[in-house]
């Protein structure tokens, strides 16, 4: 469906009725009594509660008699799968106004794309497309729609150029500017806490990457909007004056497993695995290589016409630790190579204690330029540049470096990273 067979689809869907009231225990999230973990006395651990369930089940009282603005997507649900603001419209706390990101409030756009400017046809709230938006035409919104509070709830996946990161980043200037309060409802990063990868330089800003954070930065989106607010807006556009994280009740910094529904944060990641990988094969992006859009498992698939088992047997032998990769053939239907019988490799991640995303990527990409020199080859434009932060990794690579030498020269700069984070980090 294009854009515009979208908004006309939205807009003719205005005549439905607005969300009907739901029983009324169901904007409570799930029942704690059906849950063996979370029943008193059981001896068990408490199960896992995201920010958002923890208001839910309180019946969203924190927002009562707020002009509540929720910045979210098909991400921001419950346990029981019900999204946020069709709670929040149930238990009788409606927001004035929703957000799309990237993709869309509804989910209904692919990559690069958004939902545009419409009312939402089940529940009749005005949602404001604030993908690609910068801090000004933001703070425009909110004032527009009369938003004294905005909410931020949407999952991550730990990589920084995610887009959702940066759209959390702009509603918070725009917060600043307003007056708005700031409240996030934090949730997991699915690829745990700790952060890989080289650090943006900041004279490669770009809308998948505004701020010199790392590639996989180990953060949920509480400690990073804690991180933003102390390190970066403070020299842009101010600090927000009110700032609150509700925390997630039960989850540890190395938890993988959380037990939650897996709603894909975008149509490319469909699963768990997929986010396991992103942080390093979203590399392959900036590469003529295909990263597996218009495959049933993006990210986790990656090729090109003219590759074979070779590329496989290469990094196998490496012995990369938590990670093996087996031979495949693939024909995208989408994207790079729509169409074209693709030969490459699927990532297999065996153990993701100890798989590291970013250095993965980069050994792939170095055995590959080795294997295929008169297949590989950059994007025209640099995109490499602009997704790795810099132009460093494209230069040693086409220089001849090894995976070793290209890793280690990030190290200082992600220490240091590492060492600024930690005053942010609020789980264990």
């Amino acid at each position: 469906m294009s854009a515009v067979d979208r908004r006309h689809f939205l807009a003719g869907a205005l005549a439905a009725p607005a969300l009907a009231a739901l029983p009324a225990d169901a904007s409570a999230g799930p029942d704690a009594s059906a849950d063996p973990d979370a029943a008193a006395g059981s001896g068990r651990t408490r199960r896992l509660e995201t920010g958002a369930e923890q208001l839910a089940s309180d019946g969203w009282r924190r927002f009562a008699g707020a002009k509540v603005g929720v910045v979210t997507n098909p991400t921001g649900a419950l346990r029981d799968h019900t999204h946020i603001v069709d709670s929040m419209v149930a238990a009788g706390v409606p927001p004035v106004a929703a957000f799309g990101p990237e993709h869309g409030f509804r989910g209904t756009a692919q990559a690069g794309g958004s939902e545009g400017d419409y009312l939402d046809p089940r529940t009749g709230i005005p949602v404001y497309d604030a993908y690609g938006a910068n801090a000004t035409k933001f703070a425009g919104m909110v004032a527009k729609a009369g938003v004294d509070t905005l909410v931020f709830d949407i999952a991550d996946i730990g990589a920084r150029f995610y887009t959702y990161i940066w759209t959390m980043y702009t509603a918070m200037q725009a917060a600043a500017a307003t007056g708005a309060r700031f409240v996030v409802l934090d949730r997991p990063n699915p690829v745990g806490g700790r952060a890989r990868g080289p650090q943006l330089d900041p004279a490669y800003a770009t809308g998948v990457g505004r701020k010199p954070i790392a590639q996989q930065h180990g953060m949920t989106i509480g400690e990073l909007a804690r991180f933003f607010d102390g390190e970066f807006l403070p020299t842009d556009g101010g600090r927000v004056s009110g700032l609150e994280v509700v925390d997630v009740r039960g989850w540890r910094r190395d938890q993988l497993d959380t037990g939650l529904p897996w709603v894909p944060p975008s149509p490319n990641v469909p699963t768990r695995d997929t986010a396991l990988v992103y942080p390093g094969t979203c590399l392959f992006e900036g590469l003529v290589f295909s990263e597996g859009r218009g495959t049933t498992r993006p990210f986790e698939t990656i090729g090109a016409p003219g590759l074979d088992w070779r590329w496989a047997e290469d990094l196998n032998t490496q012995g990369l630790p938590g990670v093996r990769f087996r031979e495949t053939h693939f024909t995208p239907t989408f994207q790079k190579f729509a169409n074209q019988l693709c030969g490459g490799v699927a990532v297999h991640v065996t153990d993701p204690d100890r798989f590291d995303a970013p250095r993965t990527a980069v050994a792939m990409i170095v055995a590959a330029k080795a294997r295929y020199p008169q297949v590989f080859a950059w994007r025209p434009d640099n995109w490499i540049d602009k997704l790795s932060g810099s132009d460093r990794l494209r230069r040693m690579v086409d220089a001849g470096a090894g995976t070793d030498e290209v890793v280690g020269a990030w190290s200082e700069e992600l220490a240091a990273f590492d060492r600024t984070r930690r005053q942010y980090l609020r789980y264990r």
